[in-house]
């Protein structure tokens, strides 16, 4: 009996603790629930330097180049070689070679008209060398003839007055033969130094055609003027734009092929007229290579349009926006005119601040707000949002460091 009464007393300490360890598990329970992880990616909200940036598309543009063109006044030219784009040259490298087919030929006909011109002035000189001789010889006899009838009309003392009247007649004839004579060789002499002077002349346009000949022929082969990279110039030939190709034609003077000073490289962009008055010259930027994407370039902002122009290659509508320029502070080979970049100005630094990812902020009832989790679920929280940058926000009030904010709207997940 006295078992059975001790069996009675220890039942309700072991119901009390088996309550208790229920109690327990509950509340252990709840606190596991409550603290649940939350149902959808987050981000921890923390103070530090917000950068508002204004990113802009853009290219490399060569303030200064060395321009290399076609020939000159040659007509329509055949390109049989032409170097690839990007290529390093040196001065005196082979930039193009263009067919020298009619350049040969037209030298070659210049060549012969000069040799016929050299020709015509030696014979002009020798018929010149002849006519002066027989004008000469007719002179000095001429002036026979007249000393010989001036002594005969001398003697007309002596001679009957027939004899002398004839002889005064003989004188004035011989007079008058030397006066033609004199006359004719000095008729001759003029007109011999002007027919010279006439194929000298043509001897001089000869050899000019020669020359600009032989210039031309050298000029076939485009020859880079100086050391640098190679950059093809596309222009508008055969229904596209684009550089000229082996086996294309171009015409005299045509646009080949550039090499830039490299010092001169500059990043070319345009902003529109609500986001210029947010730059300013000296701003840094940070610029990003289409084709280089293993290395980041920095550059401030040098220049900024004053006038807005058209901008044509933004499409329809055409906009009206500003031009600006950005020296880089890096230099690579790699670098060319017309490579596309990405270009993040630094508009401002604001300094232990809070801010978010844009998409951690949403539209509700008409107020931005942030979901904050406190442990167990997401809270809508109006925040007041000071400006945008990019994919972030600078926050103005309703949030503070330490909160955790959902990245996806958990309500569209409930």
């Amino acid at each position: 009996m006295r078992g059975s009464l001790s069996k009675l007393i220890r039942r309700p300490q072991a119901i009390g603790v088996a309550a208790f360890l229920v109690s327990c598990g509950a509340i252990a329970g709840f606190v596991r629930y409550s603290r649940r992880p939350p149902p959808t990616a987050t981000y921890r909200v923390t103070r530090g330097e917000f950068l508002d940036v204004l990113q802009l598309r853009g290219q490399l543009r060569a303030m200064k180049s060395v321009d290399i063109n076609a020939p000159a006044n040659v007509g329509m030219l055949q390109i049989l070689s032409i170097a690839n784009d990007g290529a390093h040259v040196k001065a005196g490298d082979v930039i193009s070679q263009f067919d020298p087919s009619k350049a040969k030929q037209d030298l070659a006909q210049d060549n012969s008209t000069l040799k016929s011109a050299l020709a015509d002035i030696d014979q002009a000189r020798a018929q010149a060398l002849l006519t002066e001789e027989q004008d000469t010889t007719a002179v000095m006899k001429a002036r026979f003839d007249v000393q010989t009838a001036r002594i005969n009309a001398g003697e007309k003392e002596i001679l009957s007055q027939i004899d002398g009247a004839e002889a005064e007649l003989k004188l004035a004839d011989a007079q008058q033969t030397l006066n033609q004579a004199e006359a004719k060789l000095k008729s001759d002499r003029l007109s011999d130094r002007a027919t010279i002077a006439d194929k000298v002349d043509a001897s001089r346009k000869a050899r000019y055609d020669v020359e600009r000949a032989s210039q031309a022929l050298a000029a076939m082969t485009l020859r880079s003027p100086a050391a640098g990279m190679i950059t093809l110039v596309p222009v508008w030939h055969n229904g596209g734009v684009g550089p000229f190709k082996a086996g294309e034609q171009a015409w005299s003077g045509a646009p080949i092929a550039e090499i830039p000073y490299a010092a001169s490289l500059r990043v070319t962009t345009r902003v529109d007229e609500t986001e210029r008055g947010r730059l300013a010259v000296g701003q840094p930027v940070t610029v990003q290579v289409d084709a280089i994407d293993n290395r980041q370039f920095t550059g401030k902002v040098v220049k900024i349009g004053t006038i807005a122009t058209e901008d044509y290659s933004a499409g329809w509508p055409i906009p009206r926006n500003f031009d600006v320029q950005i020296v880089l502070h890096q230099t690579d080979q790699r670098l060319k005119p017309g490579m596309t970049v990405q270009v993040t100005v630094i508009v401002d630094r604001v300094p232990n601040a809070i801010s978010l990812p844009a998409q951690a902020s949403f539209l509700r009832s008409g107020e931005t707000v942030a979901y904050v989790w406190d442990g167990s679920a997401f809270r809508a929280r109006p925040i007041q949002i000071a400006r945008r940058s990019r994919d972030r926000i600078l926050i103005a009030g309703g949030l503070r460091a330490g909160d955790l904010v959902a990245l996806n709207d958990p309500t569209a997940t409930e």
